[in-house]
């Protein structure tokens, strides 16, 4: 390598090179755009020329913030008639002592407005409470009718069903003690006549006759198997006299068996 070229990597070369941190200039001229932004909207606000509203507002402030002077007239006759600053207004100075607040209105409703819209409101809030109150009274009732009609649905099949049993139950001790007859058709389990012309008959002769709901119909037969064959339908048991059916028999009710 000659004298003439220069080597790279020798301490002649860079002691050349400036001492230069990289990024310095742009972080301070950043900085610099900054604060020229920030006072040029300083002086912009300061030149600007305030709104009529504005000025009112300030003026207004201003004005509540200082207290009325004796240059005031109405101050002035308060004054004569013994009116002294910071006392309550009335004869025994018991009344208002600060001014009246003032309440500046920005829209364009009429007077009164503002209590009318704030009474509809409750009126409807009112209304949507009476609605939802009724809609789950009702949801309330509904829910207990299915549940009554459930319970008495059930109920009348269980006394379906302990009417057939106690049907059966008096026929076949009917039969045992000789009883070819019922006393009621309806004490026998129902049988279909095989001659239409004797069912016929038989209904020319019944003349209002009372109809007897499935209850009554369980009851009296309950009653005929007691007192007659001295026999429980809860129990399934027939006893051998009626002192040993009352002493040993729950009761007459299927209640009493449970």
């Amino acid at each position: 390598m000659s004298d003439e070229e220069e080597d790279y990597m020798s301490d002649a070369f860079l002691s050349k090179i400036q001492d230069v941190k990289p990024g310095v200039d742009m972080v301070r001229r950043a900085k610099e755009a900054i604060k020229k932004e920030e006072k040029r909207k300083e002086k912009n606000i300061q030149n600007r020329q305030k709104s009529y509203k504005e000025q009112e507002k300030e003026s207004r402030e201003a004005a509540l913030q200082s207290s009325i002077s004796n240059q005031n007239k109405g101050f002035a006759l308060l004054q004569k008639m013994g009116y002294k600053a910071g006392q309550g207004l009335g004869k025994a100075g018991a009344g208002r002592v600060d001014p009246i607040p003032l309440n500046i209105k920005a829209d364009r409703g009429g007077i009164g407005l503002e209590e009318l819209k704030k009474r509809k409101a409750e009126e409807e809030l009112h209304h949507y409470r009476q609605k939802v109150r009724a809609k789950q009274q009702n949801e309330a009732k509904s829910l207990e009718d299915f549940r009554s009609r459930v319970r008495t649905e059930r109920e009348e099949r269980k006394i379906e069903g302990d009417l057939r049993r106690s049907q059966r139950s008096c026929e076949q001790l009917d039969n045992q003690k000789g009883i070819t007859v019922p006393r009621e058709p309806w004490y026998w389990p129902k049988v279909e006549a095989d001659d239409e012309e004797d069912s016929d008959d038989e209904e020319e002769e019944e003349e209002e006759i009372i109809e007897l709901n499935s209850f009554d119909k369980l009851q009296i037969i309950t009653s005929y198997l007691r007192g007659v064959h001295f026999y429980c339908l809860w129990c399934g048991t027939p006893y051998n006299d009626e002192d040993d059916l009352t002493s040993n028999c729950p009761g007459d009710t299927a209640a009493d068996h449970e």
